[in-house]
């Protein structure tokens, strides 16, 4: 990539993560249904149409053997000078596949105390190259011997974790924080509404509401929250099946 790639230097810039098994990317379609409407927020133009999205996406599968795996897809405004103005030049596409498998283990969490997702900003329901926030609330969670943070919203509650969208169990079924939340539009978050197994939560989730247990989805995995903060919660025992359920029903 040009050193004068403006995201590189500025952030500016959209990816998708796309899960692939069995030699497949799963959820295409999706993802590049959520990678438009974030160029079109960001005015860049347009991504590449599935159809050729498809075949370099199984041209790189074939090329390194990776049957399971990630695979990112990245857009940039392209190269620009110094400065914010953006230039008239082309967009940039790359693609890069790495070897992983879903991940569905439990994780300890605490609650971020130095990063909130910013719930006025229209950025938050984009899936921007700019992942700082999350880089600095995981090492806080690590630094103290947790696995993950979740991250507030602005305008109050609990929003989602660095990298996941958050699920949160109550008695009649499972609640998600709103978009207005600031939270990311996720891909499995809007199959799991789809479908009706999750609904909006009517009003911010606040920390005491995940007593009766928690998850963290995407499109890599959906991991049960054991303990927040030390205080240990409700495991969900069949994360694996409510995740695969949403791959089946696409």
């Amino acid at each position: 990539m040009p050193l004068s790639d403006r995201g590189l230097n500025l952030a500016d810039g959209l990816f998708e993560t796309v899960l692939v098994e069995g030699g497949r990317p799963q959820l295409l379609a999706q993802h590049l249904q959520r990678w438009r409407r974030g160029a079109e927020v960001l005015g860049l133009a347009p991504p590449p149409p599935l159809e050729r999205l498809a075949a370099l996406a199984f041209g790189a599968i074939e090329r390194s053997g990776i049957v399971c795996g990630a695979l990112r897809l990245n857009w940039s405004r392209g190269d620009g000078g110094r400065g914010l103005q953006p230039s008239s030049g082309p967009a940039r596409f790359w693609l890069q596949l790495s070897a992983a498998r879903p991940e569905f283990s439990a994780v300890s969490v605490l609650v971020s105390r130095l990063e909130r997702r910013n719930a006025s900003s229209v950025l938050s329901g984009c899936k921007t190259f700019a992942y700082g926030p999350s880089v600095l609330a995981r090492l806080e969670a690590q630094r103290a011997g947790q696995q993950e943070a979740l991250l507030e919203s602005t305008a109050g509650g609990l929003c989602c974790g660095t990298a996941a969208n958050l699920l949160v169990r109550h008695p009649r079924g499972w609640w998600t924080p709103a978009l207005a939340s600031g939270c990311l539009p996720g891909v499995m978050r809007a199959r799991a509404l789809e479908l009706g197994l999750v609904q909006e939560a009517p009003a911010p989730i606040e920390v005491c509401q995940l007593r009766y247990g928690a998850l963290l989805i995407n499109s890599l995995g959906c991991r049960p929250i054991r303990a927040l903060a030390g205080e240990l919660l409700p495991i969900w025992p069949e994360p694996e099946h409510l995740w695969r359920g949403l791959l089946a029903e696409a």
